[in-house]
């Protein structure tokens, strides 16, 4: 058996194709594009080029997107301020502030201080409230694009089990929730999980998103079982190579993503996405309230 290749790029292009369209739809009715803002304090140069990717996606939908660079020295107050204007600018609709930041600076100040209107990365306790109790909310992008690959490589999910590996707050537990709002029987498994296989064996459809390189061995999948591979791990020679040793399990799953090409491109796209639900979101509560 060899595994249907679930392909996050050409996925992302046929996703970037739908939200030109309701872009246009959204510039027809409102007379301007949604519009986005990514926040990135200066000192992680890796970030930058996260940045670079999300800009480039805004200009090929059309989505007006900007990026707001701040000093590495920037105050928690400064970091406040900038917020608390771009949530009263109408004219931005999703604010993304890059990660990681400066040891100086919390992500919990990020949190509790974005709009959750604007708030398209699912990161505020708000978001992850309606999250956990199946209200509409804005999804970690991460996990909304694990979503959209197994809803686009038409993976049934109703009644089977599924198996994570991890338990962030971006990717393991708010993935969790998404599979159980689609009636999947759901298992999180971590770092202090005995036996790892005993569980990865039942699984129909296994996630790896733990951060270690070909962690997930042959012997550890289910024959015919889907796998989605979240895991970015660079090797010390080039390249990367993500959670599952792709070329054995290849070989035994019925289905899996590529890394790099299969999580990664829709990732981006759908915090775009959501950006422009959330201008559709902002432009209704402004025309309820006239």
């Amino acid at each position: 058996m060899t595994a249907a290749i679930l392909n996050g790029r050409t996925m992302s292009a046929e996703l970037k194709v739908e939200l030109r369209e309701e872009v246009q739809r959204y510039e027809q009715k409102h007379g301007h594009a949604p519009g986005l803002v990514i926040v990135r304090v200066e000192g992680d140069a890796a970030s930058g080029f996260y940045s670079k990717a999300i800009l480039k996606i805004a200009r090929e939908i059309g989505v007006e997107a900007r990026l707001d660079l701040l000093p590495e020295q920037t105050t928690a107050e400064e970091l406040h301020t900038a917020l608390v204007r771009l949530n009263r600018d109408d004219r931005v609709h999703g604010i993304i502030v890059q990660m990681p930041l400066p040891t100086h600076l919390s992500q919990d100040l990020v949190a509790n201080t974005i709009a959750p209107e604007k708030d398209i990365d699912g990161i505020s306790p708000i978001s992850a409230g309606n999250l956990c109790l199946g209200l509409p909310s804005f999804q970690p992008s991460t996990a909304a694009a694990v979503m959209e690959i197994l809803e686009r490589g038409n993976i049934q999910l109703e009644g089977k089990h599924v198996v994570v590996l991890g338990r962030s707050n971006v990717v393991g537990k708010p993935l969790a929730l998404l599979l159980l709002q689609k009636n999947a029987t759901v298992t999180i498994c971590h770092s202090r999980t005995p036996d790892l296989a005993s569980f990865t064996r039942q699984a129909d459809v296994l996630v790896a998103a733990v951060g270690r390189a070909t962690m997930v061995k042959a012997e550890m999948v289910r024959p015919g079982a889907t796998v989605i591979d979240v895991g970015i791990n660079a090797l010390p020679e080039g390249g990367m190579v993500g959670d599952v040793d792709y070329t054995a399990v290849q070989e035994i799953a019925g289905a899996i993503t590529p890394v790099p090409g299969g999580v990664g491109p829709l990732t981006n796209a759908l915090l775009l996405k959501q950006c422009i639900a959330a201008a559709w979101q902002q432009a209704e509560k402004r025309a309820q309230t006239r």
